[in-house]
């Protein structure tokens, strides 16, 4: 399956407003699933791995948020080996800012942020694996 079908696969899932769709063609398969837009995953600073609904109160509270890898793959801080991070600590991101790249199946996938907020600290090292719900940037939302 070309990465053109993919995008027309993707298309689809947006005009029929669905969740997951899965399609095999010529003994390929794929499943995409469309993650939670606008839920930011709040985590005490002491566990940034345990997700649960009193985590996430405490932490909306104090204004930290988390980035978190929407898919299994490889993390890049950077769209190239030779090119400067897309972001660094310190930085304030604006929702849609591009935040780093996960390459999953040999395709590059743009992470974008999802709130605005100033980076405090980087997760995972460049080239590092993460997991799908990883958190692999802490923010302060509070700026």
């Amino acid at each position: 399956m070309d990465l053109k079908k993919i995008k027309e696969i993707i298309q689809l899932m947006n005009e029929e407003d669905l969740a997951e769709i899965e399609v095999e063609e010529e003994g390929k398969r794929i499943k995409l699933r469309k993650r939670e837009e606008n839920i930011i995953r709040e985590v005490p600073v002491n566990s940034p791995s345990a997700f649960s609904p009193e985590s996430e109160r405490s932490s909306i509270e104090e204004g930290i948020s988390y980035i978190n890898a929407p898919m299994v793959g490889t993390f890049y801080r950077a769209p190239a080996p030779d090119a400067d991070p897309f972001i660094a600590v310190g930085d304030v991101v604006e929702q849609g800012k591009t935040v780093c790249i996960i390459e999953a199946m040999k395709l590059m996938n743009e992470i974008k942020a999802e709130v605005k907020g100033r980076i405090v600290e980087i997760l995972v090292e460049n080239g590092d694996p993460v997991d799908y719900g990883q958190p692999v940037f802490k923010i302060v939302l509070k700026i």
